[in-house]
């Protein structure tokens, strides 16, 4: 009777340890909007459609060698607060106070249903397409929740698919990347940020956030490199 209790519980969590390791890609934001490819509205530098080809091709390979794929998507109404159009005499990138913290305004970009807020990757590779910013009030950085502190279905999402570990890539390096990282972490993923297949706003800020990844313990990969991967720990 011990030895069954026993081989119960081992099995139990064995498997929950077992699971608590899968290793899931988060893509973060390939949107047209992002893109100087597709002459987006916030088009990021270094987003040409070779870089777009390359994070398609990278993400085909993490995919066969048989990882989740998972991807975020900004998805603004028209009337969304980080819009400058929505803030009478203010031009992009000022920065205003919304809700007592800093906020930069943005050209619109990947308003819902529309042209820019297409993710340009085949659709066929994701998993699950989480959805963020969707709150006119709020900013959503982050693929795990807004600026306002409400959570979208990532978490819920991975946790159901029992993954432990995350690699993240994707635009922009210093914002929705990170953001989207440091949040993995807090709650409690390990968390793997391939370099070279982000792209960041500014030199300066794309560097600052690679810092203060590393601070909270992300790793940070140069390049794809699935051995690499396949040894996360």
């Amino acid at each position: 009777m011990k030895l069954l209790a026993f081989l119960v519980l081992f099995t139990f969590f064995g498997l929950s340890v077992m699971a608590a390791e899968k290793i899931g890609v988060i893509v973060v934001d390939v949107q047209a909007d992002f893109t100087k490819f597709k002459n987006g509205s916030l088009a990021v530098e270094g987003t040409d459609e070779a870089y777009i080809k390359t994070v398609e091709e990278s993400t085909k390979k993490l995919k066969a060698s048989g990882y989740p794929i998972y991807a975020t998507q900004d998805w603004h109404p028209k009337n969304h607060a980080s819009f400058y159009t929505n803030h009478p005499n203010k031009k992009p990138f000022d920065v205003i106070k919304l809700h007592g913290k800093d906020q930069v305004l943005w050209s619109p970009h990947c308003v819902q249903n529309t042209p820019g807020a297409e993710i340009l990757l085949d659709k066929k590779l994701f998993k699950a397409v989480v959805r963020k910013g969707k709150d006119p009030q709020y900013d959503s950085y982050s693929g795990f929740q807004d600026d306002g502190g409400k959570k979208t279905e990532l978490d819920e999402i991975l946790k159901k698919d029992g993954i432990g570990k995350l690699v993240i890539y994707g635009i922009a390096t210093d914002y929705c990347v990170k953001a989207t990282a440091l949040d993995a972490v807090a709650r409690g993923y390990k968390v793997m940020v391939i370099k070279n297949l982000c792209r960041g706003v500014a030199p300066e800020s794309t560097q600052k956030a690679i810092e203060e990844m590393k601070s909270k313990g992300i790793i940070i990969l140069e390049d794809l490199d699935l051995e690499r991967i396949k040894a996360f720990k």
